[in-house]
Formats: C-alpha cells, structure tokens, sequence
C-alpha cells in the first residue's frame, strides 16, 4: 500500500520501519530538512521536506494516491488538521495522534467523528494501559489480550532455580492442573515454538496462552504468584504517569510520584488530588529511601531518559521492589537493560507501531483476513495473531491434526461463543471462531497463511 506518514520523530520513524518491513510504500513528510535527508538516507522511502498542513506539501507527497496518511508530529492539532485536509484530498483512510490528556473519551469520540478519522491513537495512554495490566499481575513481564479480555498471552522468565528447570512440556501438562499452553519459548537468542517433548530451562522467556484464570491457576501452583501491587512509586511526572495514577487511583491503589520539576508537581497535584507528589530528583537514593523504596510494592520509571530508567531501576531492584518496570525507547537499551536483570521494560513507540502495523495489515487483507488484534513479542521475533474466521475459509471443521502447517507455526487459542479453547488435535475451526495464531519469524497475513 502507499502510505504516508507525517512527523518523523521517535514514534514516526519507528512506524516506518515496521511499514516497510511489511512491504509497504512510504512517503515521510517533516518540516525539518535535516531530518528528512536523515531517514531518506537511511531508508528506501520517499521525503517530503514541508507542513503537513500545507495543502502544496501534500501534493507533492501524492496524497489523492494514498491509502493511509499517519499524522504524528508532535502537536495534536497540527495531526487532526492534517488529517482532515488529508481525506478531503483523496487519502482513503486518515489515523492521527492525540496525546493531551484534556481530550477525554467523548471528545475523542466526537473529534473522530467530526474529522472522519479512521482510527485516533494516544501513545502515552497506550503505554499506562500496558503498565497498568502489568501491575494488576506483577507474576508476568508483559500481557497482551485477545478477544475483548476473553484470552491471555503472558511473557515471564524462568528463574535458574525455578521447578520446570528440566520439566518437558508433557510433564508440565501431567503435573499441574492448569489448561495453559506454553506456545513460544525464547533461549539464547533462539525462538522456538515447541512440542510436547521440549525441554524448558532455566533463564528461558516462556509465553504462555490461556484464560486469566488459568494463568493465575498456574502460577499459584508454582508458587510464583506476586499479588496486585497496591502501593506504587512512579519517577517521572511524565504523560504515561498521569494516565497510569489515575487508572491506579481509580482501583484502589496508593500512588506517589516524584519529579523535580516543581510546575509539573503542581499540575500533577490539580489533576490528581489523591495522588502523594513529590518535589525533588529521584535519581538520589537519599531522596528515594527517604520516600520508603524499600517499602513499596512496584516501581516504574518513566522519565525521558533511557539511561536514567536503566539506572534507577536496577537501584531499586538492589532494594528488593518486589515489582520494577522502566520505560526504554531506545532498542540498543533495551537489549543493555535485559542483560542487567530488568524483567520488565516497555517501550510506547513499538506499542504504537504494533497497532498501525495491525490495521495496515487488516487493510491489505480485508477480503478475508479479518485481523482483530496483532502483538509483536521477543524482540519482535515472534507474532501473535488472532483471526475472526470468515466463510472463505477452506479448511473448517477439519481436526487441528489433520492441518498441514507450515514450519514454526502454532494455534494457540480458539474463541468460540466468547468461550476460550485450549486447543488439541481433535479440536476443529468453524465461521465465526476467534483463533490465536502463534507465528516465528515469519508474517502471516491472512488465516490461510498458516497452511503449506
């Protein structure tokens, strides 16, 4: 598809790079000439150097010839605007980003409507729904979900001492009675999706699929289970930490921020009155053992720089937290901060990316594939998809033993009814069925992609 995105910041040029790699076409546009020459050195794409307001700045990134225009500069007003102009000359579908925090849902809903928008993303919001899961079930490292929350897919590591070091996957299904299906497994930089007669290890990152009370099942019997974090420090008084104490508030937690920015403190403590707001810098450890780190149930670090995460949250792992989580955009930081112990990382710019590539992708397909939802795991090594199953689909009700699948490719769910199957060889697919497709390495673009 042509596709062309506007702002090329952090969050734009990671969108790009995850377009082309699904063989899209792309047009960038960015009112700096210096960052234009810089991605289009970098990638095959075309650059628009101008205001993506400008009706001539369009023109000349051809847009009545695009099927999809992302705006993501860094101003709301400028993206829904461009946006706008964008479907009145020709664009097919329009997606824009709306960060600020005072575009309540009905608003957003209004502006959709008013600025035919097909789809508004709000990054930060994206990022503390993500956090907020995480802290609800601090046993995992990331969760993802299907089905409107009807289906699961965790990701943890297996400590070195953990008791399914050496346990087969048949053994694992014959000693704990939990209905979970272990459907990829990351080792030494390896993916696998594995059989029944693989072996785990210790320091493996596991995925697991199945229902969230299965999953908690499973971790209880493994006496792993971490209870919900009630009480949480958060470093930053970034965006994400406004919409993620205000989700925590809103269930019942105890939240204190830290910042050392004393406008934002009080912007923070207008918005948030129950929330405890701290002036002061949180990279001193006097200033955090002051505030009770070592008696908190989750840390999260959200300040705008990566190594300060990194740093701080290893520090507050040295106090035995029982829950870390940092903020890390940056992929080589990513990679340092996994090598350093940190279980838990996030990174907004791939959430977002995940989604757009989601709908790009429905968009391609729409004859057929129905994409609901798409995550990218293991350093994006790994797709978990899931299907709404149309009539067009040649291989119903035939047992899942019976499918010639081609390599590295799992199921690993189906929905039917709202009711969530662990599925086995005798299972079937039907119309109308929900399907969580587990793919290595490879991109499954529609359903029929994951037969030889």
């Amino acid at each position: 598809m042509n596709i062309i995105v506007s702002g090329c910041g952090k969050i734009g040029q990671t969108i790009i790079e995850s377009l082309i790699a699904e063989g899209h076409d792309i047009t960038a546009i960015d009112i700096s000439k210096h960052v234009i020459d810089d991605i289009t050195n970098v990638e095959d794409i075309i650059g628009v150097n101008g205001n993506c307001t400008d009706c001539d700045t369009l023109k000349d990134a051809r847009i009545d010839d695009a099927e999809l225009f992302i705006a993501v500069t860094g101003s709301d007003e400028t993206n829904m605007l461009s946006c706008f102009l964008a479907k009145r000359m020709g664009a097919k579908h329009t997606i824009a980003r709306i960060r600020n925090p005072e575009y309540n849902y009905q608003s957003l809903v209004f502006l959709r409507q008013q600025l035919d928008l097909s789809m508004a993303i709000n990054p930060e919001m994206l990022a503390a729904q993500e956090l907020y899961n995480i802290l609800k079930f601090p046993s995992a490292e990331k969760i993802e979900h299907f089905s409107r929350r009807n289906f699961e897919m965790i990701e943890v590591t297996l400590k070195p001492d953990s008791v399914l070091d050496g346990v087969s996957l048949f053994q694992m299904r014959e000693k704990y009675d939990a209905k979970v299906l272990v459907c990829a497994v990351w080792r030494d930089g390896e993916v696998f999706i594995p059989n029944g007669s693989f072996v785990l290890k210790g320091g493996d990152r596991i995925g697991i699929t199945a229902t969230a009370t299965e999953i908690l099942k499973l971790f209880k019997e493994l006496n792993v289970y971490q209870k919900q974090a009630k009480d949480v420090m958060i470093l930053g008084g970034s965006r994400i930490a406004y919409y993620l104490a205000k989700m925590l508030i809103s269930s019942g937690s105890t939240v204190k921020i830290i910042d050392k920015d004393s406008e934002v403190c009080k912007r923070f403590c207008d918005g948030l009155p129950k929330a405890n707001v701290v002036i002061g810098d949180g990279t001193q450890q006097e200033l955090l053992l002051e505030e009770g780190i070592k008696d908190t149930g989750a840390f999260v670090s959200l300040t705008g720089v990566d190594e300060q995460n990194i740093l701080i949250s290893v520090l507050a792992q040295s106090f035995d937290v029982p829950k870390v989580i940092a903020k890390i955009n940056r992929d080589e930081l990513a990679e340092l901060a996994d090598n350093l112990g940190l279980d838990t990382i996030i990174s907004p710019k791939k959430i977002v990316s995940d989604v757009l590539v989601r709908y790009a992708r429905a968009l391609r397909n729409s004859l057929g594939s129905n994409i609901e939802t798409l995550y990218r795991l293991f350093d994006d090594h790994v797709e978990a998809i899931e299907f709404k199953v149309t009539d067009e689909f040649d291989c119903q009700n035939v047992p899942l033993k019976d499918l010639a699948l081609k390599p590295n490719i799992l199921i690993a769910g189906i929905i039917r009814e709202k009711k969530p199957i662990i599925p086995t060889g005798n299972d079937v697919i039907l119309a109308g069925d929900k399907v969580i497709i587990i793919a290595a390495d490879r991109k499954i673009q529609e359903l029929s992609d994951i037969l030889k």
